[in-house]
């Protein structure tokens, strides 16, 4: 047994345990308000990927225009950078669609120049997502007002998406991720839609990624989820400094494209 000199007599530490290594380290810049992408995040990515995070006052009664998200944005990227993250997600569905993509586009930017980092909105996860998965014609699902799923479905039939159906469930912002996965199930089971290719659950900060795996073996459909889009989104970014990974089952099909 190797022993450090001065150690007191202990195993002489790795690097990875004395160190925090990751391979890889992702920052993500979420809502205050957000208590599940943090969670999700650390459950599903591979262990040697470090996950950091800033929070931001941007929705609800905080919500503001985008000249002034723009200022937030950047600060909050830079401290990200600080931590040498590799890729940083601006990770808001409502918020990172809201505002068209070319305020898209601007968040973007704005978080590329305050960190030097690869920069992905979960608006672009969810895109790349759906494209992916041959999903052109969905179902929308969300807990927001029903404001917010207007805007999203302006931003996805600019892409050339068709959205048959949506449903928003008006839930206050606060109690979105008291909403049971069982509420999720029921909701989609009765507004499903034979001629969708599949669903698009909407929001970063519910527990519909649990129900992913369920709905496509019953529906015999895709079903993409705002923070399952974006870890499959933010792991493929990563993938040269990860090399292969093992997709997590329970996020479905998608992790395997």
């Amino acid at each position: 047994m190797n022993m450090a000199a001065g150690n007191l007599g202990q195993p002489e530490l790795s690097l990875e345990a004395s160190t925090g290594f990751a391979r890889a380290r992702l920052g993500i810049i979420i809502p205050s308000s957000n208590r599940l992408s943090e969670p999700h995040f650390r459950r599903f990515m591979p262990p040697d990927v470090g996950v950091h995070t800033t929070r931001l006052r941007m929705t609800g009664v905080h919500n503001k225009p985008l000249e002034q998200l723009l200022e937030d944005v950047s600060r909050a990227a830079a401290t990200l950078g600080d931590a040498r993250c590799d890729v940083i997600v601006f990770h808001c569905t409502a918020n990172s669609m809201e505002h068209g993509l070319e305020g898209e586009q601007k968040i973007l930017d704005a978080v590329r120049a305050a960190s030097g980092a690869q920069a992905l909105s979960t608006a672009q996860g969810v895109v790349e997502a759906l494209r992916a998965s041959a999903m052109k014609k969905m179902v929308l699902i969300s807990p927001y007002p029903q404001s917010h799923n207007d805007h999203e479905k302006e931003y996805l039939e600019a892409l050339g998406f068709e959205v048959l159906h949506d449903v928003a469930l008006g839930v206050p912002s606060g109690d979105y991720p008291h909403v049971p996965p069982s509420k999720w199930l029921e909701v989609t089971r009765a507004n499903w839609r034979d001629d969708a290719d599949g669903i698009f659950l909407s929001c970063t900060n519910t527990t519909q990624i649990d129900v992913i795996a369920l709905l496509e073996a019953e529906l015999g459909k895709s079903v993409v989820n705002s923070n399952q889009a974006t870890i499959w989104a933010s792991l493929k970014r990563l993938a040269p400094k990860l090399g292969p990974t093992t997709p997590p089952a329970a996020l479905g099909s998608l992790m395997r494209r």
